[in-house]
């Protein structure tokens, strides 16, 4: 009989959260090294490499990835020849564990999670609790796998109900595409099928906390049909285009995941999980000798990646502007901002179009200015501010046309594409969107000089700042006539890829 101590699986739980939080593993690292390296369209090359510079600042400086620092998922395994010197439950402890991590004050994680979620939505101020799913197993030890999922991604989960002589493939190759780039890829696709609805979906989720190992497969080739899906979906879904961030090019997904469960003859379950380039996951097991704590890499693992934005690049100050000269701004066109922007997110939006509708002043002045939507973590030791990376940028489509009319605003910056609505709203009233690389959080914070909360301090890490930059590269992603790159990237490397029979990851 194993005795496990209460606090050694709290210490684990905390220890492991922090680790993934700055540590990619490092099997993803070596995935995404290898398709920067294939990769031939510039602008994706240069998110790779951005995504690949992130990772090594993280992994020195010990602080997030990404500024969504996730929902915690755990998969236990409790052997049945368990004890407990313990006097809470299991997912009491677990939640300890996640608290501890996400208020440690030498690395503080953003809180992200909001009980209440059909009503008020507070925030629980400590990221609890997780999402805990347990089996009890033979044995006398306690398994635990452990994962911090975005929010960007985990919104672009997909479940289906299939009939059994439907094509899995099929229906992942049309569904992909409706994704978007907000998943910010490159990154893994976790698929489940069979069992339930809610049993493939759970499945999906468990398949990405396996290693990246397509290439290996690959190497000596399926022996089951299983295996022969993931290759199927992985050349699929590269071949589409998409690309890093959306923005066209060979390497889309870094590896498919698929776990399978028995289910009735007249059903075909299917859900797919997509992990983003903050993918966080590790595994730990208790055996009754003490907390299990994880093992840092040596950041000599880290490939030696640079970054540099060209000759071509454009230099803004956001401080004088004007919208004229925005509308000199070419899709695809890499731009330095300096100055100051302002900081809102969905809640904010929200607020300010409550505000605006019933007549009241806003808090700040948007005449001529640019917004950048994200929710960043807080600052520690000497920074300015913490990892501050681009959220989704559709999830503000709703409000962008009334809040472009109403207040001014002449440019927002965002992660991953616009919407239909969101173009149209950006060529009605001339203005532009910017994209910055998501997954490149602490990067973006280096740029950030000076940060202050201006409006709505209640509403957290979704609060208005008003942040002064230097040289924070961007993107052109929408232009002020509404030409997106992330509708014509895609459609010129798909092409491309289709007649030269280009070599995909």
């Amino acid at each position: 009989m194993t005795l496990i101590r209460e606090a050694d699986l709290i210490d684990s739980v905390a220890d492991a959260l922090q680790f993934i939080s700055y540590y990619h593993p490092l099997d993803f690292v070596q995935a995404v090294h290898q398709a920067y390296e294939m990769e031939q369209n510039p602008p994706a090359k240069d998110a790779m490499a951005q995504i690949l510079i992130n990772s090594r600042l993280c992994a020195m400086g010990h602080r997030p990835l990404c500024q969504d620092t996730g929902i915690v998922t755990v998969f236990v395994e409790v052997g049945m020849e368990v004890s407990w010197d313990a006097t809470q439950s299991l997912e009491a402890m677990i939640n300890e564990g996640v608290r501890r991590a996400y208020t440690h004050p030498d690395n503080t994680l953003r809180a992200s999670i909001l009980e209440d979620p059909a009503g008020a939505r507070r925030n629980t101020r400590d990221n609890t609790p997780a999402v805990i799913h347990t089996r009890l197993v033979p044995g006398d030890k306690v398994d635990v796998r452990i994962a911090a999922k975005g929010g960007g991604s985990e919104n672009k989960a997909k479940l289906v109900m299939l009939n059994p002589s439907d094509s899995i493939v099929d229906w992942v190759l049309k569904t992909v595409p409706t994704m978007g780039a907000g998943w910010c890829p490159p990154g893994m696709l976790g698929i489940g099928i069979g069992g339930t609805a809610e049993k493939a979906a759970v499945l999906a989720k468990e398949s990405l906390m396996d290693p990246i190992d397509i290439q290996s497969l690959r190497q000596r080739g399926p022996q089951n049909r299983i295996e022969e899906l993931r290759l199927e979906i992985m050349d699929g879904v590269n071949k589409l285009g998409i690309g890093a961030q959306g923005l066209g090019g060979l390497t889309t997904v870094l590896d498919v995941k698929i776990m399978d469960y028995p289910t009735h003859a007249a059903s075909l379950p299917v859900a797919m999980i997509p992990n983003c380039a903050a993918t966080r996951h590790t595994h730990f097991t208790l055996t009754g000798s003490g907390p299990a704590l994880q093992t840092p890499p040596s950041i000599d693992a880290w490939p030696e990646v640079s970054w540099e934005p060209g000759d071509q690049v454009r230099r803004v100050n956001l401080d004088t502007v004007s919208r004229e000269e925005t509308h000199s701004w070419q899709p695809g066109e890499t731009l330095l901002l300096s100055g100051t922007m302002y900081t809102g997110r969905d809640a904010a939006h929200k607020r300010m179009t409550q505000m605006l509708q019933e007549g009241q002043p806003l808090p700040v002045d948007l005449q001529g200015k640019f917004i950048y939507y994200v929710g960043p973590v807080d600052p520690v030791r000497d920074e300015v501010m913490g990892p501050a990376g681009p959220t989704t940028a559709t999830r503000m489509d709703k409000f962008t046309d009334y809040i472009l009319e109403q207040t001014g605003l002449i440019g927002m910056i965002g992660k991953a594409e616009r919407g239909p609505a969101g173009v149209e709203a950006i060529r009605k009233h001339g203005a532009v969107y910017l994209m910055a690389v998501g997954g490149a959080a602490y990067l973006v914070s280096k740029a950030i000089t000076d940060a202050r909360v201006v409006a709505f301090e209640d509403l957290g890490m979704e609060a208005i700042y008003a942040f002064t930059v230097r040289d924070m590269p961007v993107s052109v992603a929408v232009d002020a006539r509404g030409e997106s790159v992330h509708i014509t990237g895609p459609e010129i490397w798909r092409q491309r890829i289709e007649e030269q029979a280009i070599e995909l990851i």
